[in-house]
């Protein structure tokens, strides 16, 4: 799992990459017209993004990652086309703790259920605990109707450690959030 050849950001099909200002909004801007991926990200208001305000949005992550030194953020493109599929990112890292959070998502539907998340999860999980050395990451607070999120988070080890009763209304109901981490042990074995 800590062979010192294995490639850092390359997959069999997929690749880490940085962001790309001037493609990779057009992408992502088109993603975020689909509620149903806006809410499995997140429990904040569902709103669609123009390519400018997509742009701002990597213009602001870029400058963090460069000012702040606590956050990583890959986009996932297919190596075969060096198409944009989705993002991952490590932030909030608490350097003397060895702690971190974790996301990722697959932005087009098209490209969901192909095996994609679960590589790329791969990739940042050996980058998290093998280079940056953190002990544990953890989730976002994930609204408990992703399942399939959550599932596919437990797969990979991941155990819940936090639950916020009913704390996301979503169309006239109240879901509660799961938090779920994974300690660098965990995911050796």
């Amino acid at each position: 799992m800590d062979n010192i050849q294995q490639q850092l950001f390359e997959g069999s099909r997929l690749r880490l990459s940085a962001i790309d200002l001037e493609k990779d909004p057009d992408v992502e801007s088109k993603w975020t017209h689909d509620p149903d991926y806006l809410r499995a990200l997140s429990p904040d208001t569902a709103r669609p993004l123009s390519p400018f305000m997509v742009k701002k949005k990597y213009e602001g992550i870029e400058k963090e990652m460069k000012e702040k030194r606590n956050s990583f953020y890959f986009t996932i493109r297919l190596k075969e086309d060096d198409r944009l599929i989705g993002f991952t990112k490590i932030e909030w890292i608490e350097w003397n703790n060895g702690a971190g959070r974790l996301a990722i998502g697959v932005g087009d539907p098209e490209d969901r259920r192909k095996g994609y998340g679960s590589e790329s999860l791969q990739m940042i999980l050996r980058y998290a605990f093998a280079e940056l050395n953190l002990f544990r990451l953890g989730t976002f607070a994930i609204p408990a109707y992703n399942t399939g999120a959550i599932r596919f988070l437990e797969r990979a080890g991941f155990v819940e450690e936090v639950r916020r009763r009913e704390s996301v209304n979503r169309d006239g109901k109240r879901w509660d959030t799961v938090s779920l981490g994974l300690l660098r042990d965990e995911w050796k074995r």
